[in-house]
């Protein structure tokens, strides 16, 4: 029997791998108006990655859509509102609360439905935030060294950090490493349920991880900006197959490893 589309061992198969958005002002050939936005550099790193790039903006969440999908992907953008964490407001903290809604949202369904999921920048904070974490909202307040996470608008920074061991960051990047990045804010008490898994040299959190359960993976960092260097991008794409895999088989299965049963579809 031929394999179909959907079959995640047919040859060629290429992860379905959800990307959260932006949902503001943009601009394309004589229109501008409201948009929901990714930053190329995400969905080119992807699909470079052997995925298939699925878009997910802040309007009409619904988080049974990770149902459908293989993996997540929360990308970075605008501060986490502090409400999120019972915080008062920094006065450069710049927010868009109903994106916050939907990202937090889809972060603790893929963490509920265990859907692997790769949370970038921002991303990284919204997963802290989900599991109960707070966040210092801006690090040039408690650290004089800060600057060179985002030296200026527009124009991203560099970080070198350290892995600690056992962990998927030196899995897939080895004792050490670097990235572009480009944060005034940074995780400051790291939730339940995580662990801090890479540092800068300074002691900024670079990576979270979860402690079991599905592949989960947060960075400070920016890797999707690091052209030359796909080694995260692929790791996660490789577990999102896996997940499809594994997803497919328990469909078939159906509990306990019996067939499924047939839903009794015939009218009384």
């Amino acid at each position: 029997m031929a394999s179909s589309a959907s079959d995640p061992d047919r040859p060629g198969y290429r992860p379905r791998i959800a990307l959260t958005t932006y949902y503001q002002e943009g601009s394309w050939g004589v229109w501008n108006s409201v948009a929901a936005i990714v930053p190329g550099a995400y969905v080119e790193a992807v699909a470079a990655a052997g995925g298939t790039p699925l878009l997910l903006p802040p309007v009409g969440t619904d988080p049974g859509v990770l149902g459908l999908v293989d993996g997540l992907v929360v990308i970075g953008g605008v501060d986490v509102d502090p409400r999120f964490y019972g915080a008062e407001r920094h006065e450069l903290t710049s927010s868009q609360p109903s994106r916050d809604e939907h990202d937090l949202a889809l972060t603790r369904a893929a963490l509920e439905q265990g859907v692997p999921l790769f949370a970038v920048c921002r991303g990284a904070q919204i997963l802290n935030v989900a599991l109960g974490g707070t966040l210092i909202q801006h690090l040039p307040d408690v650290n004089e060294n800060a600057a060179q996470y985002q030296p200026e608008p527009g124009r991203y920074g560099e970080v070198a950090f350290t892995t600690a061991p056992g962990s998927r960051c030196r899995e897939l990047l080895g004792e050490s490493a670097w990235s572009p990045c480009y944060h005034h804010q940074a995780l400051d008490r790291v939730a339940e349920g995580l662990v801090v898994t890479a540092r800068a040299e300074d002691g900024t959190v670079e990576a979270v991880e979860t402690v079991g359960g599905a592949w989960t993976l947060g960075v400070q960092f920016h890797p999707e900006e690091n052209r030359k260097d796909a080694r995260l991008f692929e790791g996660f794409v490789r577990v999102a197959h896996e997940h499809a895999r594994r997803r497919a088989g328990q469909e078939h299965t159906g509990p306990a490893g019996h067939a499924p049963q047939r839903e009794d579809t015939r009218i009384p």
